[in-house]
Parts: structure tokens; C-alpha cells; sequence
């Protein structure tokens, strides 16, 4: 790499740095050895909120996360170096450099918000089971406990369940949820 000047060594450290970090980070996140929820951000949620401006800082301190550092780095080099090998003098070669990061920055950043709104919470909530209808899987005794499965909150679930009169509720045959138990037992009767 001799005869390169000072501003190439830059551009080409930027690729090269950059652009490695970058494809490792993404490899990482689309094999599922990422970090969860963007530990490696550089965000927070501050309760000194001077002057009103809380949502814009956050998002402004969302930006500058590890994937957007290393995206910046990686176009700042690639079109630097672009520049500078057509001709461009070197003060538009930096501007062009910082502007095509930026873009960059801003285009990751809305591709992993996006991805992030595809993220469900997967909690069940099991009152929202309450007046759904299933089947026993499991007999359901005179005093006792089986399970019912039944589509709760888009997914074929199995619970344990009750009968709301003590009576036994035979293996396949069709219930409806009257309530929920302390331990999150559902309460049945026969459909």
C-alpha cells in the first residue's frame, strides 16, 4: 500500500474497519447471536427532560448505535475513496463521504426499526381465553383437573383446566371458557 496519501489510509481504514463490523453485526442479528433489544445502543431513556425536546433526543440517540456507526464508516470509506479516484478534489470527497454515510445511517436505521415492528411480545394473556371455545384434551374429573387446548391470541394453546359445575368432561368433547382460577386455571363448562 505504498504511495497512498493521508486521505486514502482514512477512507480505506473506514471500508475496510466499517465494513467488516457491519457485515459481522448483520450475519450476527439474522443468525440470532445478536445482542437482545440493542444492548450495543448507545440510547437511553433520560428523565431530565429540559426543554421538552425527550422524543427527539431519543431518537437522535437511537441513531447512533453500533450498526449505524459501522454503516456510516463503511459508505464514508467506499465513496471517499470513489471520489477520490475520480478526480474530485478532496474537501467534496469528505462532504460526499459524510453525506453518503448519513443517508446510509438513516436508511439502517429505518430497515431495523421496521424489522424491530415484526418483534411480538409472545405473553399470553389469559383472560383473553374467557368465552372461547376448545376441546378437552386431557378428562376433566368430578373434582379435579385436566386440560382443555384452544386458540388463544392466534396459537393452538393447551391449559389446565376446571369444570364450573364438578362435573367430569370427557376427552374431545367440546367446552367453552367461563372464567379463569388463581393459577391461572381456566374455569370451563361443556359447549
Amino acid at each position: 500500500m505504498s504511495g497512498l496519501t493521508w486521505i486514502e489510509i482514512i477512507y480505506w481504514a473506514s471500508t475496510i474497519i466499517g465494513g467488516t463490523l457491519f457485515i459481522l453485526r448483520a450475519a450476527m442479528m439474522l443468525l440470532g447471536g445478536g445482542l437482545s433489544d440493542g444492548a450495543t445502543d448507545v440510547s437511553g431513556d433520560f428523565d431530565t427532560d429540559i426543554a421538552g425536546d425527550h422524543a427527539d433526543a431519543d431518537i437522535t440517540f437511537k441513531l447512533i448505535s453500533l450498526q449505524g456507526l459501522t454503516s456510516f464508516f463503511m459508505m464514508f470509506g467506499l465513496v471517499g475513496l470513489a471520489l477520490l479516484k475520480a478526480n474530485v478534489p478532496v474537501v467534496l470527497t469528505v462532504f460526499g463521504g459524510m453525506i453518503a454515510g448519513l443517508i446510509t445511517v438513516g436508511i439502517t436505521g429505518l430497515v431495523f426499526s421496521q424489522m424491530k415492528r415484526l418483534q411480538t411480545e409472545g405473553t399470553i394473556d389469559i383472560r383473553n381465553t374467557i368465552g372461547t371455545e376448545g376441546s378437552v384434551y386431557l378428562t376433566i374429573p368430578k373434582n379435579g383437573t385436566g386440560q382443555v387446548q384452544l386458540i388463544a391470541q392466534g396459537s393452538l394453546k393447551i391449559f389446565d383446566a376446571v369444570s364450573n359445575n364438578k362435573n367430569v368432561i370427557a376427552t374431545g368433547e367440546k367446552i367453552r371458557v367461563t372464567g379463569v382460577s388463581s393459577g391461572n386455571t381456566l374455569i370451563v363448562e361443556k359447549n
